[in-house]
């Protein structure tokens, strides 16, 4: 299958994708993790990107498109993938609409993950991070320490990252409703959209991911 991921900041894409991509064996093919390949790798298209993120500049469609096409042709994706932050607007949506064309092939669904904003505030805005140990994390209400603001692991003290305050997540959001959400009405025309609930236990949300992308798949099949 070919799936794109979508959905607001603090939906659980990142968890959600890992989880889809094992179990329906495909690559989980990631914006961040394209970024740092490539500018690890030192690829011309990392150089590329580099040299504006390096000016504070935000990359042009153009790079992010030509680093995702090269890994869409990698060997493993051939059967498939599973894009986590691509498209992030109704630019790179036509751009891929193009590009799979050429390919001669197309997208199965796009898989859309609806959280309230008041839900995404409350998880994002309720982590706290260890400053010893940046893999140890908690959430005040979710899973809170057993001593308020210590790691329960290592003993170190728990904090609020700034980009996860609450200000500062309801920008992401904005920034969300106005360039990605687009892309779900752009996918709705062509009937790709499925949408599930990502509220619940994770593994609810991946079964529930699953049986939607299954009907999707069965109901395309019957056309």
């Amino acid at each position: 299958m070919r799936i794109v991921l979508v959905g607001p900041p603090g939906a659980g894409k990142g968890t959600q994708a890992v989880r889809l991509a094992k179990t329906l064996h495909i690559p989980h093919i990631s914006t961040g993790d394209l970024f740092r390949a490539n500018i690890s790798q030192a690829t011309e298209l990392g150089k590329l990107a580099k040299s504006y993120m390096d000016a504070g500049n935000l990359v042009p469609d153009e790079v992010t498109i030509a680093m995702a096409k090269d890994r869409m042709e990698q060997p493993d994706a051939v059967n498939g993938f599973l894009l986590d932050g691509f498209p992030r607007n109704v630019s790179q949506a036509e751009a891929l609409d193009e590009l799979l064309k050429t390919e001669g092939i197309k997208l199965d669904a796009v898989l859309d993950l609806e959280v309230s904003e008041e839900e995404v505030v409350k998880r994002i805005a309720g982590r706290r991070i260890c400053r010893k140990d940046s893999s140890h994390v908690f959430h005040v209400t979710y899973s809170p320490a057993k001593q308020d603001g210590v790691c329960d692991v290592c003993g170190g003290e728990l904090y609020q990252r700034d980009d996860d305050s609450e200000d500062t997540v309801r920008t992401r959001l904005e920034v969300y409703h106005t360039q990605t959400e687009p892309i779900i009405d752009y996918y709705k025309l062509q009937g790709l959209v499925v949408t599930i609930s990502s509220l619940g236990p994770v593994d609810e949300i991946t079964q529930r991911a699953l049986d939607a992308l299954k009907r999707e798949n069965e109901d395309e099949g019957d056309k």
